[in-house]
């Protein structure tokens, strides 16, 4: 989800909830401790210099049981930090903490922000020296073609 649309959903709601790919809300005493520009430049396995660039906000849960942020304030701590972001109008990412610190995308339904699943993928299949016939699909390795005993390996 870009940032303009962030925004707009914003602008529409009483709360600020997140929903987890496993279906279990963010606590709604969540914090947002983080709000920054993350710019990756790269080499992809095929030789080509890439430059990747997300908006990141890092989700946080203290004991503070109390605490709520509301859109308008959200929309607040938005406006001081968009002079970071250039302007531009990118996608965002959210850090939220699970058994590490996972990275996920962000989706919209029925209210409510729910964060997407993201997957690494090969940036240069066409370059990359494995012929087309021996890389996965995502279907593949969503059902488990290259986990123990998947059958692939």
């Amino acid at each position: 989800m870009k940032l303009s649309t962030f925004k707009q959903h914003l602008n529409n709601l009483n709360a600020v909830n997140f929903i987890q790919p496993n279906g279990i809300y963010v606590p709604r005493h969540f914090h947002l401790t983080e709000a920054g520009l993350i710019t990756k430049y790269f080499i992809d396995c095929g030789g080509t210099v890439r430059e990747e660039k997300v908006i990141n906000f890092q989700v946080w849960v203290a004991n503070d049981t109390d605490h709520r942020l509301e859109p308008n304030k959200l929309l607040r701590i938005i406006e001081l930090t968009q002079k970071l972001f250039g302007n531009e109008d990118l996608e965002i990412e959210v850090e939220y903490q699970s058994d590490t610190i996972g990275k996920y995308g962000l989706d919209f339904q029925d209210e409510n922000f729910l964060l997407t699943a993201k997957q690494t993928d090969c940036l240069a299949k066409d370059n990359c020296g494995i012929p087309k016939e021996l890389q996965f699909t995502e279907l593949e390795t969503s059902q488990g073609c290259c986990t123990p005993g998947g059958g692939c390996c």
